[in-house]
């Protein structure tokens, strides 16, 4: 059974010669905590994400809400595991595919059908499943001919299609999904957003950050609210709506004061 389990995990980016005093770098940051090591140090470090818990099971559909800078990607991205955690440990149970781009990994020299294949096994089907799903995805494509050309030879549309159409056949266990996944022109949008439905219908556990509360309802069982790497709130879609609120029309935190 698919699961996913965050174990107290930090992520932490080492920023090498920076400038600006501490006061500054923390004053201009709208992420993660920022901190210089030591008197006369260089190093600075941004914590992404801060001793995070969290776990997932299936028919979770969880919502990540919070500001720009929050950690929503940089949660992700470890999901995906595209980011090692520098603390704890991420336990994942069932195979992840994850949607963060419509460009996963395209071969310009490659032709259509050579990265259908490339792609397909890099996000975790086999050769068999990519032979079975190939007449869905030329047909999602809606590319014909060109699928027999080296991708060079397309225009950007015809790249995010035919990149969407390869990422939405997968029948994934946990789905990563980031709400920037682009699906091409407006005619092909209507289309696309049933094909996304689909795939979030055939996953057994779901993980999708987005600015958009009608999104995150139509989609989500569970939300969680991120402020500067911390998990500030968990719950209900609704609870934690009502705990952004709050947080939007709170006075900020004492951090800045803390330096001054």
């Amino acid at each position: 059974m698919a699961s996913l389990v965050f174990d107290n995990v930090t992520v932490d980016f080492v920023v090498y010669g920076s400038s600006r005093s501490f006061r500054s770098a923390l004053r201009g940051a709208t992420g993660g905590l920022v901190r210089r090591e030591g008197a006369g140090s260089s190093r600075v470090t941004v914590r992404a994400l801060d001793g995070l818990n969290l776990s997932l099971g299936h028919g979770d559909r969880l919502g990540i809400i919070g500001h720009n800078g929050a950690g929503k990607t940089t949660l992700l991205r470890v999901c995906a595991g595209v980011y090692e955690p520098t603390g704890g440990r991420v336990i994942s149970e069932g195979r992840i595919s994850s949607l963060l781009t419509t460009f996963p990994g395209i071969d310009l020299d490659d032709s259509g059908y050579e990265n259908i294949i490339t792609i397909g096994m890099f996000l975790g089907m086999s050769f068999d499943e990519i032979q079975a799903k190939m007449p869905d995805i030329e047909e999602c494509s809606e590319l014909g001919e060109y699928l027999t050309l080296p991708c060079r030879t397309y225009s950007t549309g015809m790249l995010i299609r035919l990149g969407f159409a390869i990422a939405t056949a997968v029948d994934p266990e946990i789905l990563i999904l980031d709400e920037g996944l682009s699906a091409g022109d407006a005619r092909f949008t209507e289309r696309a957003a049933g094909r996304i439905r689909d795939l979030i219908q055939r996953s057994h556990v779901l993980v999708l950050a987005s600015h958009s509360e009608a999104l995150i309802r139509a989609y989500c069982n569970r939300a969680i609210l991120l402020k500067e790497g911390r998990l500030m709130a968990e719950g209900s879609v609704d609870e934690v709506f009502d705990a952004y609120g709050e947080l939007a029309v709170a006075p900020e935190s004492g951090a800045e004061a803390a330096v001054t």
